[in-house]
């Protein structure tokens, strides 16, 4: 049987419910919040982790076809969705100082999520240890995209843990592109978890796991998937086609990854609401117009 590859525990869920049933130790749960479908799987063994593939921990994954189809207040009500989701992972202790990391390569577009998110990120650690009389009232945030290994000749996991030993903070998100089973689920969906994350999974150049028993503080992951590996996407056709057979899926089983046509401007407009999401999240007190007047 051809392997499905898919970083999304939403598709692995779905996948093992096909194959033979819910497993034991996974709880799915779907709610809608303010229009925007959230599916919330936790994996809550580590028998049930296994099986799926994902740590043990929570997934939340919020469905934002709107966004894409630009209706009518789709951009604020997936942002306030992101950060509701966000909100819900993050430890407590609204005063702790948290670190974003923009993970992937900026010069390759599926893998430029990361980075580009970071640039919607408000950076306050020192405004607030400058002038407190100021933005005492914000959290202590620092951002930083570090780059790919190949580029740096550094792992992430090592610049983090640098990082992390000078600023102190009390938990990190980082943000990086997933692989989707369903082209139906590129730039469409985002997938929120606090089991950490793998760098590079999503563009098959998997590096160390970045984890709070890597960096010794809670990790949440946002991710969103760009690519379709060519080998998953062959094998869902074959099984939704199981007599269908031509070079053009033989084709699709070798080293290959799909994307959508408009990529560029789809991850640009995907960083902007995670960005944001992470500001509404990390600075309840602020609304959508604060954070368009800091940014600007």
């Amino acid at each position: 049987m051809q392997t499905i590859r898919t970083d999304l525990a939403l598709e692995a869920d779905e996948l093992a419910r096909g194959r033979g049933g819910a497993l034991d130790g996974v709880e799915s749960e779907k709610q809608s919040w303010d229009g925007v479908e959230v599916t919330t799987v936790t994996v809550g063994t580590e028998r049930a982790a296994r099986e799926l593939g994902k740590p043990v921990g929570r997934y939340l994954t919020l469905s934002v076809q709107a966004l894409r189809r630009r209706e009518q207040d789709a951009f604020a009500r997936t942002v306030r969705a992101l950060a509701r989701a966000l909100t819900q992972l993050l430890p407590e202790g609204a005063e702790r100082p948290v670190l974003v990391a923009g993970l992937g390569n900026r010069a390759i577009t599926p893998d430029a999520i990361g980075p580009k998110a970071v640039e919607h990120v408000l950076v306050t650690r020192h405004l607030v240890d400058s002038t407190p009389e100021y933005f005492g009232s914000l959290r202590r945030v620092s951002a930083l995209a570090p780059g790919v290994l190949g580029m740096t000749g550094v792992e992430t996991g090592e610049i983090l843990r640098g990082v992390l030993d000078r600023t102190r903070p009390g938990a990190v998100i980082v943000v990086d592109a997933l692989a989707a089973r369903r082209l139906s689920r590129l730039l469409c969906t985002i997938q929120v978890s606090d089991t950490g994350i793998v760098p590079g999974s999503g563009v098959g150049n998997a590096r160390a796991a970045l984890s709070q028993e890597q960096l010794g503080v809670p990790v949440l992951a946002i991710g969103v998937p760009t690519v379709v590996d060519g080998a998953t996407l062959a094998a869902d056709l074959t099984e939704q086609l199981p007599q269908a057979q031509s070079e053009a899926l033989d084709d699709l089983r070798r080293p290959v990854l799909v994307t959508t046509q408009d990529i560029d401007a789809q991850v640009s407009d995907m960083a902007r609401v995670i960005g944001y999401g992470v500001n509404l999240a990390l600075h309840p007190s602020l609304t959508l117009e604060d954070i368009d007047l800091f940014l600007s």
